[in-house]
């Protein structure tokens, strides 16, 4: 059983950072890629940012130049970092694995939650201004 908890998140002022981090129990995370996304109130989720199994690929999607992901697979703990955050990236934070997903590095990569089927609860964010 595939089990993830993100952490890390919180009330904030503008310019804050922040380290999200996403404790994945059940698989060899070394196997795996992992990806974030967020959610903000009455919008879809959308993908930030992705790492590949193998740590070759990085890619970001949102957020791009304030964010930093990164995976311990020895912890089976992936991160987030966010520099710079501003209020509009108040959101419901989520990381997701699955053995299918994939974590590419070329312009037409789409990053999408149809792609995943392990989320976590996800964890608050809120950036004040």
């Amino acid at each position: 059983q595939v089990t993830i908890v993100e952490s890390g998140g919180g009330f904030v002022q503008t310019g804050s950072s922040l380290k999200l981090s996403c404790q994945i129990s059940g698989i060899r995370l070394e196997y795996y890629s992992v990806a974030w996304f967020r959610q903000a109130s009455g919008k879809e989720r959308e993908g930030i940012s992705c790492i590949s199994w193998n740590h070759s690929n990085r890619v970001y999607r949102l957020v791009r130049g304030r964010a930093v992901i990164s995976k311990d697979d020895a912890k089976s703990t992936a991160y987030l970092q966010i520099s710079g955050l501003k209020p509009e990236d108040t959101a419901m934070y989520y990381c997701a694995t699955d053995a299918q997903a994939s974590c590419q590095d070329y312009d037409g990569f789409e990053l999408l939650p149809r792609d995943y089927n392990f989320w976590g609860q996800g964890t608050q964010v809120t950036v004040s201004s």
